[in-house]
């Protein structure tokens, strides 16, 4: 389970745009909204309970990832703060921490969260890539299939395509293997990884 590094440079992405500009956005939505009643109201309640979420992310995201005990710390925080998008990247290191682990359960639980409560696109589709990833890892081959289906966001239409190769793989179903690996290379052409799943299902096909 080693295919992470694309998907950790997306999160590490989201974090750093909702950092930047999360409050930003959020100032414009109230001002539109409510005008100035909005904006004093947002000043009051919202911006604090925005920086409390922050900064209890990184407090519990820095723990989680020095040492095991920060794994229960880490899950409070979800419980916690459940109606910002903290809890989700929160839920994506914890599927990441048990993936490393082997703890593939506890992994699909976290990423099935993240999938069916992120309202961001490319948060919802890094959780369903890792998600389908796990499920093969798993050998729940349909429920990858129909995960790798959900995948809507167009920069992992190739990841989705991938998954869908490897499942039709798992059930020797190689021409349909071809298909989606065939696919998945048009988007994405230089990937040595596919190219090489691509050569090696002739010899599986013939072994």
């Amino acid at each position: 389970m080693d295919q992470f590094e694309t998907e950790e440079q997306q999160v590490e992405a989201i974090k750093r745009f909702w950092k930047e500009n999360g409050t930003a956005l959020i100032v414009g939505a109230v001002l539109g909204l409510g005008g100035l009643y909005g904006w004093r109201y947002y000043n009051e309640s919202e911006m604090a309970a925005k920086e409390i979420a922050s900064v209890a992310f990184e407090k519990a995201s820095t723990e989680l990832a020095a040492d095991e005990k920060g794994i229960g710390q880490a899950k409070a925080y979800i419980d916690n703060h459940t109606d910002t998008g903290y809890s989700l990247l929160m839920a994506l290191e914890l599927a990441k921490k048990a993936t490393d682990s082997d703890d593939l359960a506890e992994a699909a639980k976290h990423l099935e969260f993240v999938s069916n409560n992120a309202d961001v696109l490319a948060v919802k589709s890094v959780a369903q890539v890792r998600l389908a990833r796990v499920q093969i890892e798993q050998g729940e081959l349909d429920k990858a299939l129909a995960t790798a289906d959900k995948i809507q966001d167009e920069a992992f239409k190739g990841s989705s395509q991938e998954i869908k190769g490897d499942v039709y793989q798992e059930q020797k179903l190689f021409d349909k293997a071809r298909a989606a690996y065939s696919a998945a290379l048009e988007i994405n052409e230089r990937d040595p990884i596919l190219k090489m799943k691509l050569d090696n299902l002739t010899a599986l096909a013939n072994g």
